[in-house]
C-alpha cells in the first residue's frame, strides 16, 4: 500500500443525476476522493474553501451556468479546471478557454478518455515542465520545448506551425477539433471561412507521418465537425 500520496481530490458540479452517480462511482474506483455538488449556485464556495485538485464542471447547470462558476472561482482557486460540454459550438469552448478553463471535454463522455484527461491535467504541475512539455501516444512522441517529433523512433521535421497544431490535436485525442476553434487557438484569429491553413497543414502532418491510406486513420476529418486526433491508430501495427 502507497501511503506517500493522498488521493487526488475531485469536485464534479453536474446536474444530470445518472452522469453524476456513474462518473461519482467511477472515480471513486480510480483511486479519488470525489465531492458532487448538483447546481451552479453553491459550487464557487465549495470549490474556494475545499482547494481541490480538479473540477469538473458541467457547462449548463441550474442556478448558474459552468462559465460563470469558472469566472467567480479563477481568482482564487488554484487547480485545474475540466469544463464539460453538450454543445460543439466552438464559442462556448473558445469562451471556456478563456476565461479560465485549462481543458474541455464534450459529451457523451467516456469515462477512460475522461480519465486519460484528467491525468493529463494533474500531470500539469510547473515544477514538472519536461513532463508538460512532452507526449508520448503510441509510436509518436513529441517535445514541445525543442519542438521535436518522432515516429517509430525516427525524427520527423516539421515547422513549428505543423508542430503546434499536431501538439493540440495529440493533446485533446478523440475530441472533433474545428478549423474556427484551431485557428483561433493557434493563429489568434477568428476563421473567416476560407482560410485554408489549417487545412493545408493536416495535409502536410498526414504525409510527413505516415497517414496516407484513404481515408486516413491517425487524423480524421469528421465531416462538419473538424479534426479529430485517434490515439489507437498510433501504435504499433
Amino acid at each position: 500500500m502507497n501511503t506517500h500520496h493522498a488521493k487526488p481530490s475531485l469536485f464534479i458540479i453536474e446536474d444530470d443525476f445518472k452522469l453524476r452517480s456513474m462518473l461519482c462511482d467511477y472515480f471513486i474506483t480510480q483511486g479519488f476522493q470525489v465531492t458532487c455538488i448538483d447546481n451552479g449556485t453553491d459550487a464557487p464556495d465549495a470549490i474556494l474553501i475545499s482547494q481541490p485538485e480538479l473540477v469538473l464542471l458541467d457547462l449548463m447547470l441550474p442556478g448558474q451556468d459552468g462559465l460563470s462558476v469558472c469566472r467567480q472561482i479563477r481568482e482564487g482557486y488554484k487547480g485545474k479546471v475540466l469544463m464539460l460540454t453538450a454543445s460543439d459550438d466552438d464559442f462556448d469552448h473558445v469562451a471556456a478557454l478563456e476565461i479560465g478553463a485549462d481543458d474541455f471535454v464534450t459529451k457523451p463522455i467516456k469515462p477512460r478518455v475522461l480519465l486519460a484527461r484528467i491525468r493529463m491535467l494533474l500531470r500539469r504541475q510547473p515544477i514538472e515542465s519536461e513532463v508538460e512539455n512532452t507526449l508520448n501516444v503510441g509510436e509518436l512522441k513529441l517535445n514541445r520545448l525543442r519542438k521535436a517529433c518522432t515516429l517509430h523512433e525516427k525524427s520527423v521535421s516539421l515547422t513549428d506551425g505543423e508542430f503546434d497544431l499536431l501538439w493540440i490535436l495529440a493533446s485533446h485525442p478523440e475530441q472533433p477539433l474545428s478549423r474556427e476553434w484551431l485557428t483561433k487557438t493557434l493563429r489568434g484569429i477568428d476563421y473567416d471561412g476560407t482560410d485554408r491553413t489549417i487545412d493545408n497543414r493536416i495535409v502536410t502532418l498526414r504525409k510527413k507521418l505516415d497517414d496516407t491510406t484513404t481515408p486516413p486513420q491517425k487524423i480524421v476529418t469528421i465531416r462538419g465537425k473538424g479534426y479529430l486526433f485517434i490515439p489507437d491508430a498510433w501504435e504499433q501495427k
